[in-house]
């Protein structure tokens, strides 16, 4: 049987407090139906709480203090490029369509991340904040 994954990355805090980035996968997809009606896709429910959605817009030329995500937050750019630093040294450039998960509260010294726009234009972010970081925090990473 085939599978299908949906790959993001994952913000994330060690024993230490130290933050860093791994890229992970949405699995256990199956093939049914979604909406009445429709032919059978690939689907699996993976967080069913409450959620805040918010947008962003980093500026060129705007590199962001080191600070923690404020709250456990799925991001997704929709315009333009945008790049994250983790505390461990680990630098990863994201466009539209691509899926980070932040979940770097608790870091030494709060210190969590930075992050900026890439190249000349604004990069537009969707966040959608979670109250609690999904069950698998931290995850095992894929390769």
């Amino acid at each position: 049987m085939q599978t299908v994954d949906l790959r993001f990355w994952r913000v994330w805090v060690d024993e230490q407090g130290v933050s860093h980035q791994t890229r992970h996968a949405f699995n256990d997809h199956k093939q049914s139906v979604f909406a009445e009606g429709a032919t059978p896709l690939w689907n699996a429910i993976h967080y069913t709480g409450p959620a805040t959605i918010i947008t962003l817009i980093l500026m060129p030329g705007d590199l962001k203090d080191w600070h923690e995500n404020p709250r456990p937050q799925w991001i997704i750019p929709l315009n333009g490029t945008w790049c994250v630093e983790t505390m461990d040294g680990c630098i990863v450039e994201m466009g539209p369509g691509e899926i980070s998960f932040g979940g770097d509260q608790g870091t030494l010294n709060n210190k969590g991340h930075r992050s900026w726009a890439v190249g000349d234009t604004p990069v537009e972010l969707m966040l959608i904040q979670v109250s609690e970081p999904p069950p698998w925090n931290p995850c095992n990473p894929m390769s």
